[in-house]
């Protein structure tokens, strides 16, 4: 059971939030979850945290040191890339289901605007400093994102004005949600050298139809994928509160998301951007569930074509998808927002109070992969 779940404000890299490092973005948001979930420091089994592109060291274990957990908490962080946050919680789930009682936090942080430079060692000893880690070996291709989402638009038939619609409907969806307070509960606000942040900056209220219409091509000459149809990289951390059904119970908490199912797939490295449609297809399929039967989905919107394809693919319409907005509005934090979609789900489905409501987390990963979760909202009781 994922019974409490929080995230910091999503916020651009570069911008507000560039004071902190990755450990000191986390470490509130456990620190609130500890509050929320009613559970003593001390009772943590592990902390389980996704992170992409920090400098090593084990952030999870840095951060629950950060946020004042004791020494006998362990902690393990896990590198899927942009799928690494929901990894820790479904790596999580695993950790509960194998026996025991056991209180675990499990999420992702991600500072792109600290993340440290990274090089390879020359022959002659002398740094060789690149951009992105590689994903697959070239003779697989290696696509960067941008590349792979106007592979994904060719190949699936998603066109600009698709892709435009998307991505106007995410923005409008979040500033709607920001302003009729949906956010409010699951943010944990972050103490920063400029003042406290407390919200997200990502949707934009000027966007329009004709605003999206004159960004050119931003990968791929005459393709469809541009900066207004895309993500934006940012900042942020996410984690939530897992435990068994019986601990759950026996800590008070009223209601949360049983973890009914996951899987992760891997599919053709030019086309990562469908991994999660083939992981979250394959789950449905093995439990005999149609795309009509889900109540609430969130999907990580890296690019719209990419979007648009899984949920062509699984049969979902895209107006029934991310109900408060999208990484095109609020951003893409890598390691943390398969936690963010999670937690996302979580106040929803508190939000619409309907036991029995069916929830679909999914994420595409680079190197040719994609993690789904399926949940359903419960209440606890005796």
């Amino acid at each position: 059971m994922i019974v409490a779940a929080r995230r910091t404000p999503v916020r651009r890299a570069n911008g507000s939030l560039k004071g902190l490092r990755a450990h000191q973005l986390l470490a509130p948001v456990l620190q609130q979850l500890l509050t929320d979930a009613k559970v003593s420091a001390a009772e943590i089994s592990d902390v389980v945290i996704g992170n992409a592109v920090g400098g090593g060291g084990n952030v999870a274990r840095l951060a629950l040191l950060e946020a004042g957990l004791p020494v006998s908490v362990p902690g393990l962080t896990v590198d899927r890339q942009c799928g690494s946050g929901l990894d820790a919680i479904v790596l999580a789930a695993g950790l509960v289901a194998t026996g025991g009682n056991g209180v675990y936090l499990a999420g992702g942080v991600e500072s792109i605007s600290t993340a440290p430079l990274r090089a390879y060692r020359n022959d002659d000893g002398e740094p060789e400093f690149f951009a992105r880690a590689r994903f697959v070996p070239n003779s697989y291709g290696d696509p960067d994102m941008g590349v792979a989402a106007e592979n994904v638009a060719a190949r699936f038939g998603i066109g600009r004005p698709r892709q435009d619609e998307l991505a106007l409907r995410s923005h409008q969806r979040a500033l709607g949600a920001a302003s009729a307070g949906h956010f409010s509960g699951e943010i944990t606000p972050l103490e920063t050298p400029d003042g406290t942040i407390s919200a997200d900056d990502g949707p934009r209220r000027g966007l329009s139809p004709a605003v999206l219409k004159r960004f050119p091509a931003a990968f791929v000459d005459g393709g469809t994928v541009t900066a207004g149809n895309s993500c934006f990289d940012a900042d942020a951390a996410s984690a939530v509160v897992m435990t068994s059904l019986l601990r759950a119970r026996e800590l008070g908490v009223p209601d949360g998301l049983l973890v009914l199912a996951t899987d992760t797939a891997g599919v053709d490295p030019e086309l990562l951007g469908i991994g999660a449609a083939v992981a979250a297809g394959r789950m449905l399929a093995a439990r005999e569930l149609s795309a009509e039967s889900l109540d609430l989905v969130e999907f990580n919107e890296a690019f719209a074509s990419q979007t648009l394809a899984c949920l062509d693919r699984l049969g979902i319409d895209a107006e029934r998808v991310n109900l408060d907005g999208g990484a095109l509005a609020l951003g893409h934090a890598y390691g943390a927002s398969g936690a963010v979609l999670v937690t996302r789900l979580l106040a929803q489905a508190r939000r619409g109070g309907n036991y029995g409501a069916l929830a679909l987390a999914m994420i595409s990963i680079a190197g040719g992969m994609g993690t789904a979760a399926l949940l359903r909202y419960e209440a606890i009781a005796d």
